[in-house]
């Protein structure tokens, strides 16, 4: 028999028994809806949330340590160092460090602690984080003078509603310094440039608990030419893996660490993927029920046509025609369960992304994981349905109905004529 002849038997059979037939499709609305609202929000969320850490977490930039940096080893990296990462290729700014810690800072009645004091160029670590270092008050000096200072959020604001300094004020610090065995403490005096608003951690160095004073003073107190660290600005973050390989070549091995937040948002990312396959996973039974449904359906169907197919058998018809004839019927439910929950599960993922997260804005976290300060949480996410998502659906259906269509329609097809035609 042709099969277009096939489908039109099955679907006249299907309309025949309109409420039956709507009833079963109905089910694989229903497991399809559930699958394409929770993988295209789960998609939408899953954009969100990597979005923000993309902005936060600086993936243009890498940080160059040595090997040996936490267990004591003095500084490290040359100027010569510096210049040859600048001319790496996808590199846009390299820039040095130098990191010591126990500074205490006096003004007046006043005093702080920082817990590290940073000497940098601050017009190439400023390149560096444009976003993350904001004054919250004073400004970046223009030209830079040996005594200025820069301090963090937390040393500005040892206590609350305590201010340590303001622009323009002097501060002094009293700065420990390890010669050996030799421990010995030194004064020196700096001019306040401005203060930094809460910016977090970036990598090893919390700027909130930090002071920023120029390069060259930073050398002269520690009497160090080299540099502890140097940040590298990218061109683009693709070239984070490409650039930190070339910089590692440039010392022998084991000698440097580079520091790549992207290899941190790639485990979040992975996460989030093994979640959304997790909850698409239990939408997924839904489908499946749906697909007992079926086969329930269409084994109470062969009963009622037992005498229908008999005849059909007696004209001549074979069984793998009354076969295909079945498995037609129930892959025209899969796809009509496809087409319509498909839209459907769109239209419930948008209703949800607008009102789910608004009704959770009471628990919803409001600090930046990545500075710490308040931020807007989600109050809605744009969900994301993409073509394999749409083609992936209907084919899941297709294949459930088929494989819960199978049992029925075989049995169907092995009904014996004369059998069938003596069934009342």
């Amino acid at each position: 028999m042709k099969s277009s002849k096939i489908l039109a038997i099955a679907w006249e059979n299907m309309t025949q028994r309109k409420l039956r037939t709507s009833l079963t499709t109905l089910s694989v609305v229903i497991g399809i809806t559930a699958i394409i609202s929770l993988a295209s929000l789960g998609e939408g969320f899953h954009f969100a949330i990597k979005t923000q850490m993309e902005e936060g977490f600086e993936l243009n930039v890498l940080t160059v340590m040595s090997g040996g940096l936490l267990t004591g080893v003095g500084s490290y990296f040359t100027d010569q160092d510096v210049q040859n990462i600048s001319k790496i290729e996808g590199v846009e700014l390299a820039t040095p460090l130098i990191q010591k810690s126990s500074v205490k800072l006096y003004n007046n009645n006043k005093n702080s602690t920082a817990l590290v004091m940073l000497g940098v160029n601050f017009t190439e670590f400023w390149e560096i984080y444009p976003d993350r270092l904001i004054f919250e008050n004073g400004s970046l000096p223009q030209t830079t003078r040996n005594n200025t200072v820069v301090i963090g959020y937390n040393v500005e604001h040892p206590k609350e509603n305590m201010t340590l300094a303001y622009p323009s004020q002097n501060v002094t610090a009293e700065i420990t310094l390890r010669l050996g065995p030799v421990i010995r403490r030194e004064n020196y005096t700096f001019n306040v440039a401005g203060a930094l608003k809460k910016s977090g951690a970036a990598g090893f160095i919390n700027f909130d608990e930090a002071i920023l004073v120029p390069l060259d003073i930073a050398k002269t107190i520690f009497d160090a030419q080299n540099a502890d660290m140097i940040f590298v600005k990218l061109l683009n973050p693709k070239f984070s893996e490409t650039v930190a390989d070339k910089i590692k070549e440039l010392f022998p091995a084991q000698e440097v660490r580079v520091l790549e937040p992207r290899a941190f948002v790639e485990q979040v990312d992975a996460i989030l993927s093994m979640l959304q396959t997790f909850l698409i996973s239990i939408a997924s039974i839904a489908l499946l029920v749906a697909g007992l449904g079926i086969m329930n359906i269409m084994t109470v169907s062969v009963m009622e046509r037992t005498r229908e197919i008999g005849i059909m058998k007696a004209i001549g018809a074979k069984s793998r025609t009354i076969l295909t004839m079945f498995l037609t019927e129930a892959t025209l439910i899969g796809i009509g369960g496809g087409v319509v929950g498909i839209p459907l599960g769109y239209a419930l993922a948008n209703v949800m992304g607008q009102f789910l997260f608004r009704f959770s804005f009471s628990s919803t976290p409001q600090r930046s994981i990545i500075t710490g300060t308040r931020t807007q949480p989600f109050m809605a996410v744009t969900p994301i349905l993409s073509l394999q998502w749409v083609i992936g659906a209907l084919l899941f259906a297709v294949v459930v109905s088929i494989i819960f269509g199978w049992y029925p329609a075989r049995k169907a097809s092995k009904l014996d004529p004369l059998e069938a035609l003596r069934y009342e």
